[in-house]
């Protein structure tokens, strides 16, 4: 019988062998768990952060006191005429050409009427007729007159003779005149200036058919007197109401830089385009010199009182939603708040709103596309933020 010689441990070392295990596995429990929640509360704080996204707010700002609305415009002479041909015919002359300085009632050219002359010839030669007919018509009723006396003819043959001598007359008259309608259609050959002014066109030349009206003949001249201009602009619905008669507007030329002119308000169309939604404004500005064209480009220039209740914001501060423009803003529990706002002007950097906010309203700068109504988030603490805010809402 072999013994078996292995080693046996005493009862205490055994016991000492199972605590050291025990304890090596429950720090190691606690580690694994020190370190889960370690890991969950990272987890936890970085899904709050994520709920509560730190933004930046600016203040709407108060638009000036004054503002400068800037429209373009169009210049048109005081007085403007597109000279039409009355009658057909050719052209014989002209005596002015575009530049050319005329008085009113000036010739500026002629025009050879041949078929009208012809129609003239003939007239005359109708009246001429009709006279001698009248002039035996009346002497054969006043025979037949005479003759009635002595019971010579029946006075019905006498009212008849009397009757055919009226007609001649009426016949007489009629061809007097069909001369005078022709007479004074053959005046028009003589194409005279309407007023004093300057020809701006001239678009026919010797020997060119002329049509007579403006349906189918084509212009000869256009004469304007650009002594005084009138100015058109279109002004928006939201300035309308500012404009006044008689105002006062400061008037700028490209073509002449640094040099302003002053018009004033004659009218306003009193009406709103519905395309457009503006109304039309009509200037007027002395031109004595001629140094403005008829036909220029203009800058106009109002100088309007603002409204108390326009207020400035950043364009980075807009929000382009399905439901028109919008601002997110923070309430007191610093929930977003969306709000609908109207632009009344777009100075680039800056817009100036006319409804919707206030001037106490905390706007969010740049919001994400995806903010919502009650989104939590947090202010961004800045001690320079309300100059920064300043220099943003400077035009």
């Amino acid at each position: 019988m072999m013994s078996d010689n292995k080693p046996q441990l005493p009862v205490s070392g055994r016991l000492r062998l199972a605590g050291g295990i025990f304890v090596s596995v429950a720090i190691a429990i606690a580690v694994i768990g020190i370190f889960l929640r370690v890991h969950h509360s990272n987890d936890l704080e970085k899904e709050v952060e994520s709920q509560h996204v730190t933004v930046k707010i600016v203040s709407p700002q108060y638009g000036p006191s004054n503002q400068v609305l800037i429209l373009p415009g169009n210049v048109r002479a005081d007085l403007d005429a597109t000279i039409y041909s009355r009658v057909s015919g050719y052209l014989r002359t002209w005596y002015t050409d575009i530049g050319a300085r005329v008085k009113k009632g000036q010739l500026l050219g002629e025009v050879e009427t041949p078929e009208l002359d012809q129609q003239i010839l003939r007239a005359r030669a109708d009246v001429a007729t009709a006279e001698s007919n009248l002039e035996i018509a009346d002497i054969t009723a006043k025979r037949w007159q005479n003759l009635v006396v002595s019971n010579s003819v029946s006075r019905q043959e006498s009212d008849e003779k009397t009757a055919d001598a009226k007609s001649k007359h009426d016949i007489l008259n009629a061809a007097k005149a069909n001369l005078e309608s022709l007479l004074a259609s053959q005046s028009f050959q003589r194409i005279v200036a309407p007023f004093d002014g300057v020809v701006t066109e001239r678009n026919t030349d010797i020997g060119k058919l002329i049509n007579p009206g403006s349906n189918n003949g084509q212009a000869l001249f256009r004469v304007v007197d650009n002594r005084r201009l009138r100015i058109y602009t279109e002004v928006p619905q939201i300035f309308a109401y500012l404009i006044k008669p008689k105002m006062a507007v400061q008037i700028y030329f490209p073509e002449l830089p640094g040099q302003g002119f002053t018009a004033t308000v004659l009218s306003t169309a009193k009406a709103i385009r519905e395309s457009s939604r503006t109304t039309t404004i009509e200037l007027l500005m002395e031109n004595k010199s001629g140094k403005v064209f008829t036909g220029s480009y203009v800058e106009v220039h109002f100088n309007l009182p603002s409204s108390s209740k326009i207020y400035r914001l950043p364009v980075s501060a807009l929000l382009f939603r399905k439901d028109g423009l919008e601002v997110a803003t923070v309430g007191p529990d610093n929930r977003v708040v969306l709000k609908s706002i109207t632009i009344v002007r777009d100075l680039g950097r800056v817009v100036e709103v006319g409804s919707g906010i206030d001037i106490n309203d905390r706007v969010i700068d740049s919001p994400a596309d995806s903010i919502v109504n009650g989104d939590v988030v947090r202010i961004k603490e800045t001690g320079t933020q309300s100059t920064e805010n300043q220099k943003e809402l400077a035009p």
